[in-house]
């Protein structure tokens, strides 16, 4: 479970890889739909779970939209929440966000 919180995240340490990082070249979505603005909302340093997102669009498409921006290379990432329900005590929920260096290298303040 990934959770930007941990002393790990926080302290911008990443995991070592032994790969060259492929380089990040993503596809903008098509203007004016639902992944674009999902994308839009990311880039400005926004994080949502599926209900939050349907508050703000309207739409119970999140994870229709996360699977199109991912196709499209845009490294959307999630940690699980705890949401217990009365049915399901121990349910989670997911957050999506975009990592800061992703949205810093978009508007040209760093590398990937």
């Amino acid at each position: 479970m990934k959770n930007p919180d941990s002393l790990q995240a926080s302290s911008g340490f990443e995991q070592m890889s032994f790969l060259p990082e492929p380089d990040f070249n993503p596809i903008y979505p098509s203007p004016n739909t639902l992944p674009a603005r999902c994308l839009s909302l990311m880039l400005n340093g926004q994080s949502f779970t599926h209900p939050e997102f349907e508050q703000i669009t309207g739409s119970w498409r999140l994870s229709a939209v996360i699977f199109i921006l991912k196709g499209l290379g845009w490294p959307v990432e999630s940690y699980d929440l705890l949401a217990p329900s009365q049915e399901c005590p121990t349910r989670t929920i997911s957050r999506y966000y975009l990592p800061s260096k992703i949205i810093r290298a978009v508007f040209g303040r760093g590398d990937v």
